[in-house]
């Protein structure tokens, strides 16, 4: 493993049951990471998207099991015994996942208040998925343009006032962002642009937006003061109640030097959009709900006057293997899929967004869209009278049919 991963096998501080949230420990969400170490033991590697601790830890594969248990339901004791397990070393298992910030607790909620110190002084988000290209800024832009030349015009009449276009890597995706972003190469630039996201990996269970700035390699982005300022008056500090969830999101992170390469230094701001099936855990008014947001885009739109691009940042089905499911991808699932997704797609160019959830809900997100919220948010906040076309769908996967990603390209007129 590399030098900045670091086993649970370091001396640890004394466990200590007094303290509820080690009593009983509650795992925080991490990306698993497999690995081997140099004498091919399986590993895995337990990954913060909030990046809290400077090392990430590493466990044995085996451990993952005994990991499913840390919901803050059972205490360690309890565990111990049903994996029959010695207790000093589940004792130290979970003091390493403490010491890492692994944990709900004091300890993650003192270093997520210091990592939004440091973001606060710096101001703007660290590097993440906008320099998927590379740090040379002209070299970014050239690759833009020659993508956007390679695409086919749409030959709308009308400049979209929205695009939903995917987060898939570049290199995968890129005729499709070329697709939608083309629709706007010959439009005036607009007074802002406002991406909508998809939480990937974050704790946040509403709309997260955030006051924080982006750096790509065509600088650092506009921030929107004057639309964050109207939020803030209609929603409070709830909407950024959150924000440490930009820190690892790509889905808002991969537009902005588009955006950057057609309209310059305009204002932008990304808002990260729930899934419409899955309820907010505790509607208390310390979180924005959609509904909320949307309330709060229209008027304060309104409000502002001119003119707003919206971006729906939007990925379509996951399935294979390495999304769960048993089989391999074969040609028939390919072409079923497709067949899904352009039903769904169907419900979308409707233009009505409780259709358009309904019918993803229906059939219980069977092909695993990821972006229905941010779409049918996008329906919504441009609610009225609309013209919506599909401009492109591909599918994406790899040769040893483990995983297939489905994107499309739509303009909202």
């Amino acid at each position: 493993m590399s030098d900045d991963k670091q086993s649970a096998k370091e001396a640890l501080p004394p466990y200590d049951p007094s303290q509820p949230h080690l009593l009983k420990p509650h795992l925080r969400r991490f990306l698993p990471q497999p690995g081997k170490q140099p004498d091919g033991t399986q590993v895995l590697c337990l990954a913060d998207p909030l990046r809290l601790h400077k090392q990430q830890m590493v466990v044995p594969a085996q451990a993952m099991p005994i990991l499913a248990q840390f919901q803050g339901q059972q205490t360690v004791d309890e565990v111990s015994e049903k994996f029959q397990i010695p207790l000093e070393n589940l004792q130290n298992l979970v003091m390493a996942l403490e010491v890492h910030c692994m944990l709900w607790g004091p300890t993650f909620t003192e270093m997520e208040a210091q990592k939004k110190r440091q973001i606060d002084e710096l101001g703007y988000l660290p590097r993440g998925a906008a320099f998927m290209l590379g740090e040379d800024g002209e070299a970014m832009r050239a690759q833009l343009g020659t993508w956007l030349e390679q695409a086919e015009d749409p030959e709308l009449e009308v400049t979209p006032a929205g695009l939903v276009v995917p987060h898939l890597d570049y290199h995968r995706g890129w005729p499709l962002y070329a697709a939608g972003y083309k629709a706007w190469t010959e439009s005036a630039r607009p007074d802002r642009v406002i991406v909508l996201g998809t939480n990937h990996h974050g704790i946040g269970d509403g709309v997260v937006g955030t006051r924080w700035n982006w750096e790509t390699p065509l600088g650092m982005t506009t921030p929107d003061l004057d639309l964050m300022g109207e939020f803030s008056d209609r929603l409070g500090a709830g909407l950024i109640a959150d924000q440490l969830d930009h820190v690892p999101e790509h889905s808002i992170q991969l537009h902005l030097p588009w955006i950057q390469h057609l309209f310059g230094d305009v204002p932008v701001s990304g808002f990260l959009i729930p899934d419409p099936l899955q309820p907010m855990i505790a509607d208390d008014g310390n979180r924005t709900s959609v509904n909320e947001f949307v309330t709060a885009c229209r008027d304060s739109i309104e409000s502002l006057g001119g003119t707003t691009y919206f971006v729906a940042s939007s990925d379509l089905s996951h399935v294979g293997p390495q999304f769960g499911e048993p089989e391999p991808i074969d040609d028939a699932r390919r072409e079923a899929v497709e067949m899904h997704d352009r039903q769904m797609l169907g419900h979308f160019l409707s233009g009505d967004a409780e259709s358009f959830v309904s019918a993803i809900g229906a059939h219980d997100n069977s092909t695993h869209w990821c972006s229905v919220g941010n779409m049918s948010t996008l329906l919504r906040v441009l609610d009225g009278p609309r013209e919506l076309e599909l401009l492109d769908y591909r599918q994406a996967y790899d040769d040893s049919n483990h995983w297939l990603v489905s994107a499309s390209t739509c303009a909202v007129i």
